[in-house]
């Protein structure tokens, strides 16, 4: 049985004529922890459009896509977690072949259950950026569930991917005020939606405009153009704070956060899978998690566009929109 793929020939930007292409390879045989999955539905992220235009390619095309939704249509001797039928949602491995095909390969430690009250496009929408909001909620920032009350959180990016996500994390499982950075009316409309308790406009200083709401955030996730608002961020935070970034600035002076003690980390949610720790497993259960929340209605889809089925024309205009910074919440698309 061959599977159906859609892969990158080699690294370049999206206009090239070649960016992304259609082929078969093999069917693969699952590993002692795999699950075999037939892919339902997809999501894109800025991980994708960044491996495309940046990492060379060995002899085949290189898969993209790192969250996915499926069927589980076989697994490896060790598997435990899960059996043939299962209904399943994942973000995978950034190593591994990715999720823009009819079939892929992913380790059982990193897969959850899907939710059952919503459909494969929808649930396909969350793993990523939901394993990415509660590491940086429980691991980064080193809260326990139900803490916070009284300190607030300063989410810069909130109507992305990321931003879509944790703003719902932090109001239903913690005590946090949630405070977004939107600058458009879509945007700021869409943080609302998502459970914002405040909206400040990243267009203008942003230590200036937290401060006309008269608080000071203990917690900043800097989720877009960490370079350019680190200052003000190390402005308005109070000290001691914790601020955690997943974007790439060329540069930061992490000197100016000295004086106020802060604690500094990157969140990248493939670090598990790629140094294949041994709790590993925590991605499982927190999905679980996330699909519990879901199927009680205390979380929504971040779903905000769906492209329509997987080829290669759709997903290059979702890797378009990806690369636009105009994209609110998630693009998601059909199998093949």
């Amino acid at each position: 049985m061959q599977v159906q793929a859609i892969g990158y020939p080699q690294a370049g930007p999206i206009t090239a004529e070649k960016a992304l292409i259609a082929f078969e390879t093999t069917l693969p045989t699952p590993g002692p922890h795999d699950l075999l999955v037939a892919v339902k539905a997809v999501s894109v992220n800025p991980v994708d459009v960044k491996v495309r235009a940046g990492m060379a390619v060995a002899e085949t095309p290189r898969i993209l896509g790192w969250d996915g939704a499926g069927v589980v249509q076989a697994v490896g001797s060790q598997v435990t977690r899960f059996h043939v039928g299962d209904a399943v949602f994942y973000a995978g491995d950034l190593m591994r072949p990715g999720s823009n095909a009819s079939h892929q390969l992913v380790d059982e430690r990193l897969v959850g259950r899907k939710p059952t009250t919503i459909n494969f496009a929808e649930a396909a929408a969350l793993p990523l950026t939901a394993i990415t909001a509660w590491e940086i909620l429980f691991d980064c920032f080193g809260l326990r569930e139900g803490e916070g009350a009284g300190e607030a959180l300063l989410v810069v990016g909130g109507a992305g991917g990321v931003g879509s996500i944790l703003i719902q994390l932090a109001k239903q499982l913690t005590g946090l005020t949630v405070i977004a950075s939107a600058s458009r009316p879509e945007t700021r409309a869409w943080v609302e939606r998502m459970g914002a308790d405040q909206v400040v406009d990243h267009r203008r200083p942003l230590d200036e405009a937290v401060a006309e709401l008269g608080l000071q955030p203990r917690y900043v996730a800097a989720l877009t153009h960490t370079g350019h608002h680190f200052e003000a961020l190390v402005n308005l935070i109070q000290p001691r704070g914790r601020l955690t970034l997943i974007d790439d600035p060329a540069d930061l002076n992490v000197s100016l956060i000295k004086r106020k003690a802060l604690t500094l980390s990157w969140e990248f949610m493939f670090t598990r899978a790629m140094f294949q720790t041994e709790d590993m497993a925590v991605q499982h259960g927190l999905l679980n998690r996330v699909a519990d929340l879901v199927d009680r209605g205390r979380l929504v889809s971040t779903l905000n566009h769906h492209g329509g089925a997987l080829s290669v024309a759709n997903l290059r205009a979702a890797h378009v929109l990806q690369e636009s910074g105009q994209a609110v919440g998630k693009t998601v698309l059909d199998g093949l």
